[in-house]
């Protein structure tokens, strides 16, 4: 039996003059994995804050399922600067946490008298799993100072800690809106493989398409204001989506067909006649209809033209950055080919967006040399590049860089043509910048540096905020630029369809180029972690076979010392064993967090044991 958690009936919302939907209803059941899915504009953002309860439609109502926890990621967590990492991650109604943040305050000023008392009360509620719990949920993101202050986090440790204080709640229901923002590769897949193995109900908004696919088992899409529910992961939604494209424009060709007969009919019809044969009239409106349906894809068109190009491109020689101790480029030389699409990929806080802002001399290196051509014109698309003024208005944006733009053809567009084809209508042009989305804002954003007609294109987090099928465009538009691009993008899909080698920031340092796309280079990782493993476990044997064996017939150890000397040996053997497989499970990111939770606190348990056998081992053998 399905069980309905969360229920919208024929909302709708207006933003200002703008409808963002109208009589929309879905329903998410227990145990669904679902992804909202629609253009720019059309209101995810507004839809997730609805069904959470953050905001109300104009009309229609919300229905979610008596004393079922809900849990929501918002795609731009609000978190107090100024508490701790461990307070913030532990903010929360449940009495648990709740007893967990006030036992964590009371062991920071050793307040002994209320640590006695929460004890008790943590033992009543159970507490003390959370407490290890959400410090693992922490470490997992990797986020280990638990004292420090949020204000003093990055964007992407924000968002990992909002991450932690949602999944540590352990919600009926998980909404996720952008979850993979400002996360990196490594992070994205360790919440991919949690989300695929965990049991909660999941409604999120994602523009990642390799995450949608491997987490999601249903796909709502909002197209044109009407809703369609696929029961698949993303591959079968473009194979049914497709298809009922197919359908509709079929149904609208046989429509026209059919309603020209009608119409001759109809027009025949005697005039004397004070009635019609009424079904003849009512399917004749509905084929009117049917036949006047056209579909309203707009897609955005990108072919500006980019700038001519010479032989020299950009030569790297022995650069070097670095913040104190911090090595973030060490001694690195590369020189651009024509052509080239590079990704850039690396943990964060490995120097990825330090590396473009080096070579765009935007700040210093502190060694080395960073030679531009002359016919070099750079287009750099920025992470936070986005300035624009809330009062301005949209075609202003667009008339203060160019009042027209030339393409590849030589044609020539004007600032209103140009939006238009970035899917701004005459009608938003002169609205006002602040009444865009963070999509449309990006879109915008992406207007105003292709416009300028680079030639080499460096694209720092480009796909954050855009929609599915802006992506799509954009990625062809890559593809064909007779140019050079550099992308940092933590998008899997978008880096796998655009660059063909990789920039590998290692860390301390060290940049790999790696030829291939990122699934080419995850694979080769994989294969190597398993090599290596195989190569540790072959090495423990060899110094197991290797290592002196007891004597057989010592005087010095009594009969009962010596089985016990001889079952050590086994036993130690196998707590290894035990142990080298643990770790390998919780370093592989495929645990669920109880699962995380009762392996960790074994491993714990299992390091004491084998300190102590191997303690008693080194005592019998010293006795030989």
């Amino acid at each position: 039996m399905m069980i309905p958690y969360l229920q919208a009936e024929q909302i709708s919302k207006r933003f200002a003059d703008y409808m963002l939907f109208e009589d929309i209803s879905f329903t998410i059941f227990k145990d669904q994995k679902v992804a909202l899915i629609a253009k720019n504009g059309a209101g995810k953002t507004t839809m997730m804050e609805i069904m959470a309860g953050n905001d109300t439609p104009d009309s229609g109502k919300i229905t979610a399922t008596k004393d079922i926890k809900i849990g929501y990621l918002r795609q731009n967590p609000d978190l107090n600067p100024g508490i701790t990492v461990l307070e913030q991650a532990l903010k929360s109604d449940n009495p648990a946490l709740q007893v967990v943040r006030e036992f964590e305050n009371a062991l920071k000023h050793n307040d002994q008298e209320a640590i006695e008392h929460l004890s008790s009360k943590m033992d009543e509620l159970h507490a003390w799993d959370f407490d290890v719990k959400v410090k693992q949920i922490l470490s997992q993101l990797k986020i280990d100072d638990f004292d420090q202050r949020v204000g003093e986090l990055s964007g992407g440790q924000q968002k990992r800690l909002a991450l932690a204080n949602v999944l540590v709640n352990e919600p009926d229901l998980l909404m996720l809106d952008e979850p993979t923002n400002h996360l990196d590769l490594e992070m994205i897949e360790w919440l991919e493989m949690y989300l695929e193995k965990t049991n909660c109900t999941l409604f999120m908004v994602t523009h990642d398409r390799y995450f949608l696919d491997r987490v999601c088992n249903e796909i709502i899409e909002i197209d044109q204001n009407q809703v369609y529910s696929y029961k698949g992961n993303y591959g079968y939604y473009l194979e049914k989506r497709q298809e009922r494209i197919e359908q509709q424009q079929a149904s609208t060709e046989k429509a026209q067909n059919l309603m020209r007969t009608e119409l001759e009919w109809m027009r025949r019809m005697p005039k004397a006649r004070s009635h019609k044969a009424k079904y003849r009239v009512d399917q004749f409106q509905d084929l009117k209809e049917k036949a006047g349906f056209r579909r309203r894809d707009e897609n955005l068109e990108l072919s500006i033209a980019s700038s001519r190009m010479g032989s020299k491109i950009l030569e790297l020689e022995h650069v070097s950055k670095a913040y104190g101790d911090l090595k973030l480029i060490e001694d690195f030389s590369y020189k651009f080919s024509r052509f080239e699409k590079l990704g850039v990929v690396g943990k964060n806080g490995t120097g990825k967006s330090t590396f473009l802002n080096v070579i765009t001399q935007a700040i210093a290196a502190d060694t080395g040399t960073i030679d531009w051509g002359q016919t070099i014109k750079i287009g750099y698309y920025r992470q936070d590049g986005i300035n624009f003024k809330s009062s301005e208005k949209v075609i202003d944006v667009v008339k203060n860089i160019a009042e027209v733009v030339q393409f590849e053809d030589g044609t020539k567009m004007t600032a209103t043509q140009l939006l238009t084809r970035f899917l701004f209508p005459p009608e938003s042009q002169y609205g006002l910048v602040e009444k865009l989305s963070g999509g449309e804002r990006r879109r915008l954003y992406l207007c105003t540096i292709l416009m300028q007609n680079p030639n080499f294109l460096i694209l720092d987090e480009p796909t954050n905020d855009l929609d599915i099928m802006t992506l799509n465009v954009l990625e062809d538009y890559l593809a064909a630029f007779d140019g050079c691009v550099i992308v940092v993008s933590h998008d899997r899909y978008f880096m796998d369809k655009i660059v063909d080698h990789l920039f590998v920031f290692e860390g301390d340092g060290k940049i790999r180029d790696f030829p291939g796309n990122y699934t080419i280079y995850r694979n080769s990782v994989e294969e190597e972690e398993e090599k290596a493993l195989a190569q540790e476990k072959a090495q423990a044997k060899e110094s197991k076979a290797s290592a002196p064996k007891p004597k057989a017939q010592s005087q010095k150890l009594t009969f009962n010392e010596k089985r016990e000397f001889e079952q050590l040996e086994k036993d130690i053997e196998q707590l290894e064993e035990e142990k080298a497989k643990l770790e390998h499970e919780m370093n592989s990111g495929e645990l669920e967090s109880d699962d995380l939770v009762q392996k960790s606190q074994r491993y714990s348990s299992l390091t004491d044991e084998l300190d102590k056998k191997e303690l008693r081992w080194l005592e019998l053998s010293e006795k030989q």
